[in-house]
């Protein structure tokens, strides 16, 4: 009568413990628990033999999903981010991985908040960080924007008016991951106008 009893239980046990096992061992970022999210997001590993350090803004559930869909991508684009010589590259566009990783180096002086406007991209994600001087770069969700212009689909590109926004201080050593729901708005000047030298690497989604 004993066994019978206990039988069911440890049975229940047994599938509970797989299926368990099973969730913790998903290769799939979206399904991963938050503590799962941060111990590989903390680790670094993705991140390579670059000494530049994630941004806290950047939505660590989403990055992972987009690193682990197109790991390739992304690796590149850390290798990248490791080279020493990023203050002597030029102005213009630089292609890692033909149309799926290039970084687009500008020059230019900080500008005034009411004269940008917020962007979003829907093919690409960007990695945004400064090589000299500093900046902000405004943030928001779309749930807080109005769309301002309609989305350029040759220049992967959509301008919003925004409710409401955070301030992210851009200096040099330091990156930003921008996704679709990202509305932002690089180059806002910090004090007065200044010169910034920028790169963003933009990654294929």
């Amino acid at each position: 009568m004993k066994l019978s009893i206990y039988c069911p239980i440890i049975l229940c046990t047994i599938l509970f413990t797989g299926c368990s096992s099973s969730n913790q061992g998903d290769e799939d970022p979206a399904h991963w628990t938050e503590d799962q999210v941060s111990d590989w997001f903390d680790s670094g590993e993705w991140l390579g033999q670059s000494p530049m350090r994630p941004d806290p803004s950047i939505d660590r559930r989403e990055f992972a999903v987009h690193y682990h869909q197109n790991k390739a991508r992304w690796d590149k684009a850390f290798a990248f981010l490791a080279k020493e010589d990023l203050q002597t590259l030029e102005a213009g566009n630089h292609q890692l991985d033909g149309d799926n990783v290039f970084v687009k180096v500008t020059e230019y002086n900080s500008k005034n908040p009411e004269d940008v406007s917020y962007e979003n991209h829907q093919n690409y994600a960007d990695i945004q960080f400064v090589v000299s001087g500093m900046e902000y770069i405004g943030r928001t969700d779309l749930s807080q924007t109005t769309v301002l212009t309609p989305y350029d689909k040759e220049k992967d590109i959509q301008f919003y008016k925004v409710a409401t926004s955070e301030k992210l201080l851009a200096k040099p050593g330091t990156f930003f991951i921008f996704f679709h729901d990202d509305a932002h708005c690089p180059g806002l000047k910090v004090n007065d106008n200044a010169p910034v030298k920028k790169m963003v690497i933009k990654v294929k989604n």
